[in-house]
């Protein structure tokens, strides 16, 4: 698989390809975040960290962005096996 970039990412962003974990999704109710806050950290955000996976090799990917109300605030991502954008986790800084 080639490499993602922040460009990448917001494209899926944008053509709403994406999913999120249950853990991503009880974190953003913990930080009182939306849906809209997830996807404005990576429409406004930089990959500040890439990780692989020792066990399956996978990458994934640390976004640092803002919220819509600028908080700044990250999300753990990756590329699924089906092309989609997958959120592991969102948390505020």
């Amino acid at each position: 698989m080639a490499q993602a970039t922040i460009h990448r990412l917001r494209d899926l962003i944008r053509t709403l390809n994406y999913a999120l974990s249950i853990h991503a999704a009880e974190e953003l109710e913990d930080d009182n975040l939306t849906i809209l806050d997830f996807e404005n950290i990576i429409l406004t955000g930089a990959i500040v960290e890439r990780q692989r996976d020792r066990q399956t090799r996978e990458v994934k990917y640390i976004v640092r962005g803002n919220t819509l109300s600028g908080i700044p605030a990250e999300a753990a991502v990756k590329i699924a096996p089906d092309g989609n954008l997958f959120a592991l986790t969102v948390y505020c800084d």
